[in-house]
């Protein structure tokens, strides 16, 4: 259960990302054809910040140090811009269009799934209301 939520928080962070951003593209009819879209988008980008992002910060390690953390912004951004070409790549109508708006919607998705993300119960946390 817990994963299906952290799903569609970041599926929601994407959709506040390309609702604001112009360079950001979901090119989905329907409502639930973008939903759909969202959500496959959503699993993607998870996947690419579960797998690939761990090595990308290991091996700039260096360079997130010297900025003093900085650097992981545009990490980030790299992971936008990665799941944008394997959504394209998969037939997924999702495009995010340069580095700049990676940038920026990194930082919305972030801010976003931070916020919605903090309405996720943890795994050990005690549920409430119950005797």
């Amino acid at each position: 259960m817990r994963f299906i939520l952290r799903l569609v928080a970041n599926a929601a962070a994407l959709a506040v990302a390309t609702w604001l951003l112009a360079g950001i593209q979901l090119t989905a009819v329907g409502t639930g054809d973008k939903v759909l879209v969202l959500l496959v988008v959503a699993l993607i980008f998870g996947v690419v910040n579960a797998v690939v992002k761990p090595v990308f910060t290991a091996a700039t390690a260096c360079l997130v140090i010297l900025t003093l953390g900085l650097f992981l912004v545009v990490i980030n951004a790299l992971m936008l811009l990665l799941t944008s070409w394997l959504a394209t790549r998969l037939g997924v109508g999702w495009h995010v269009d340069g580095f700049w708006t990676a940038l920026l919607g990194s930082l919305v998705v972030s801010v976003v799934s931070f916020v919605l993300n903090a309405f996720v119960p943890e795994r050990n946390q005690p549920r409430r209301g119950r005797a």
